[in-house]
């Protein structure tokens, strides 16, 4: 189909309208503020040396609801990640969640001065700087850790706050198990004792089956070397546990032959045979992020809904979405490769019809277990009825956002 023809005239009237919008162009132009126009953007020696994000983009890390941090003394209590704000399966090591600093603060350490020992049931106690881990051989490996103080509350209004606890990095290092090996465990070494330099809060047991297949000796984070809120110079990765494991400002691993009671005891009694319960290692588990608690959807029409998924056990198998609070199930589409102990995005499209609906997700890894519903967690554990259910173990059932008619979303345990 052929256009129409322009004549002079048009074409000339057309002509002044353009730079009619032209002028005004420039006059806007003129009109901007120095700061956001004509001042060159990073070009100061602080953006150059180490850069910065865009001052329109303000995710940031919160206290976990319940307690102030900094305290009265100036210590870090738990601090969540911004979740509802992440993109992609990866957390910036800027907002990575922050555990309790319990009775003291973070450690300065100087790296030339800082030793890692192993010693106890080994055949050549070594003690090593940190050029001289760096001369072995190193693996990056993709890992989420997550406090065993995630756990969804009534009162939690945000994704940030129900789940907030649990972040997702590329962590490089050193496998414990090379290390053990050049010091020649001896047989009867069938635990380890990881001691790191924090006060109170410094240590922890694991089977040695654990540290030789999966443990690493970590001193990098998302391409750069830890931060100290996460352990700098050195922090033990125990991928899948609970987050009190992973030893940070670590400094030795005593092999030994039984369970030792530790910090991390919580005051309860441990045993052996607890290793492979709930309270250690992380089950299915997965959560939506957009919708969730506190945004607002704009109204009908077709959206993405998108969230995180992970299993302590192995690597996500799948991810289904409920939009009918769990009567029938969809299948999500995982964004990228899944790792084990690692989390990855899903997403699903869902064209909302404007009307009240409850979304869920739940995640099935590779070993065959899914993510329960609360009622089936209430069920296994002989949970009473009627009040809100306190999840022994590890928290990880199904969490539900309700969506009313206007858009606004709300924890759907309220």
């Amino acid at each position: 189909m052929k256009s129409k023809p322009t004549n002079r005239r048009g074409f000339l009237k057309g002509g002044a309208a353009l730079a009619g919008l032209a002028a005004g162009a420039v006059q806007s132009v003129k009109a901007q503020p120095p700061d956001t126009f004509l001042r060159p953007r990073g070009t100061s020696k602080e953006q150059i040396a180490y850069g910065e994000r865009s001052k329109y983009v303000t995710s940031k890390r919160e206290p976990a609801p319940g307690r102030a941090s900094p305290d009265a003394f100036g210590l870090a209590f738990h601090i969540g990640t911004p979740l509802q704000d992440q993109i992609g399966s990866v957390t910036p090591s800027a907002l990575h969640y922050v555990a309790t600093h319990r009775g003291a603060f973070v450690p300065e350490i100087d790296p030339k001065e800082h030793r890692f020992m192993i010693h106890g049931m080994v055949d050549r106690p070594l003690v090593f700087t940190m050029d001289e881990l760096m001369r072995f051989p190193s693996v990056s490996r993709f890992h989420f850790i997550e406090c065993a103080g995630n756990r969804a509350r009534t009162t939690h209004k945000t994704v940030q706050q129900t789940h907030g606890l649990t972040s997702n990095s590329e962590w490089t290092g050193v496998l414990l198990s090379t290390l053990l090996k050049e010091c020649g465990v001896q047989s009867a070494g069938t635990w380890i004792v990881a001691e790191g330099a924090e006060e109170v809060k410094g240590n922890s047991s694991i089977p040695m089956t654990k540290a030789l297949d999966d443990c690493m000796i970590a001193y990098g984070q998302n391409g750069e070397p830890l931060r100290p809120q996460q352990g700098f110079p050195l922090r033990l990765l125990a991928p899948g546990y609970e987050g009190i494991f992973q030893v940070k400002h670590l400094r030795r691993v005593k092999v030994v032959d039984r369970y030792y009671w530790t910090y991390n005891d919580y005051g309860h009694r441990r045993s052996e045979a607890r290793e492979a319960a709930l309270a250690t290692v992380w089950g299915p588990k997965s959560v939506i992020t957009f919708p969730s608690g506190g945004q607002k959807v704009a109204g009908p029409g077709i959206y993405e809904i998108r969230g995180l998924a992970w299993s302590g056990q192995g690597a996500v198998k799948t991810v289904e979405i409920s939009m009918d609070g769990g009567k029938s199930w969809k299948a999500a589409q995982l964004k990228g490769p899944t790792y084990k102990m690692a989390h990855v995005a899903f997403g699903l499209q869902w064209n909302w019809d404007g009307k009240e609906c409850e979304l869920q997700s739940r995640c099935t890894d590779d070993q065959g277990s899914i993510q329960p519903s609360l009622p089936q967690v209430a069920k296994y554990w002989n949970l009473p009825a009627g009040k809100e259910i306190r999840v022994k173990g590890l928290d990880n059932p199904i969490h539900p956002w309700k969506i009313a008619s206007d858009g606004s979303v709300t924890n759907g345990m309220a």
